[in-house]
């Protein structure tokens, strides 16, 4: 017999942001749950994943992805736990992740959750190095930089859940790993924990000069998760035929575009420039869920968590994230 429930919490987006987000753009609401129909299970959630592309979703323009419906639960991923099931593919106590939102349980007919171990790996790593997140990290390295053994792969947002995973495979590919990082301790970390060669601390002397210091050799390879000021600085050490993946452009979520400064670079050296989205390959998900897995369960892979408590804390959390107040990957637990 399974445990009743009755009542759901979810956050709803009430409002879009005009300029900055803020917490007023989000509801909180109680929403009664029914009864499952035939075919259906209900997941308590365990973790939700805040990550920087729903800034994106909020607001009403074009993008790569439709913009989330005003009054309805916030879009993210999430792991739990099946605690009702009227699917046969699906038994209480399974572990699963899925695309359930900012709510506390999800209800479903089952499409598109995958269930998942949590024997060697935590089941929130589910949502960092070993989901969204490390496949992104995976993909724009492996794909697009394409890392050959004695080149540098520099990264933004080095200390992030994505950034930390793609210096770590650049290392494990031979490559040199240069990071870019906001504050001393998220610097340290990227060296010391993650084993980057170097990190830039963008927020403190000239980044400019820091960079070139770091990079005695130049650049092969860039994942860009920031954008702004970092892409320019970035760009200007850029070796012949680099390669760059853009993954996020982050900096300049809320307000004016930023023009690059120098695009004749892009020409002069001769620089591929390749926009993803992680989504659009489902095909290199099982080989990167594998690889990044096994390396998880080793403890070969390194990655830190924020956790921020309870669902009503998850707009604050998530306008925390866009400021870079995270430290690595950024959760809220929801049980």
């Amino acid at each position: 017999m399974s445990e009743h429930h009755s009542i759901n919490r979810q956050i709803l987006l009430v409002s879009r942001p005009q300029g900055a987000a803020s917490v007023d753009n989000f509801k909180l609401v109680h929403t009664p749950l029914e009864p499952l129909t035939d075919g259906q299970v209900r997941v308590r959630n365990h973790f939700l994943s805040l990550d920087p592309y729903m800034r994106g979703r909020m607001d009403d323009s074009k993008s790569y992805a439709a913009s989330q419906p005003l009054n309805e639960v916030m879009i993210g991923g999430t792991v739990g736990e099946v605690v009702e099931s009227k699917n046969p593919k699906f038994a209480i106590g399974d572990k699963v992740v899925g695309i359930y939102g900012w709510q506390e349980f999800g209800t479903s007919d089952g499409k598109g959750l995958r269930k998942v171990d949590d024997t060697h790996i935590p089941l929130s790593a589910y949502l960092g190095p070993v989901g969204m997140p490390g496949v992104t990290a995976w993909l724009g390295l492996n794909k697009i930089i394409e890392p050959k053994a004695g080149e540098t792969v520099v990264v933004s947002a080095a200390s992030g859940a994505v950034g930390s995973v793609v210096g770590q495979l650049a290392k494990a590919a031979g490559c040199r790993a240069v990071g870019i990082a906001g504050g001393a301790d998220k610097c340290r970390y990227v060296t010391e924990t993650l084993g980057f060669d170097a990190c830039v601390d963008y927020k403190a002397g000239n980044l400019r000069d820091d960079l070139k210091a770091a990079l005695p050799n130049g650049a092969d390879g860039y994942f860009e998760n920031v954008g702004g000021e970092i892409l320019d600085a970035v760009l200007s050490r850029m070796n012949a035929f680099g390669r760059i993946a853009l993954c996020g452009m982050i900096a300049s979520y809320d307000g004016s575009p930023m023009p690059l400064k120098k695009p004749a670079l892009l020409l002069t050296q001769r620089l591929k420039v390749q926009g993803f989205i992680v989504s659009e390959s489902p095909e290199v998900w099982p080989e990167a869920l594998t690889q990044l897995g096994g390396l998880v369960a080793q403890k070969k892979l390194q990655y830190r968590e924020t956790i921020a408590q309870g669902l009503e804390n998850a707009p604050e959390a998530f306008l925390g994230l866009l400021k870079g107040k995270n430290f690595g990957k950024q959760l809220v637990k929801l049980i």
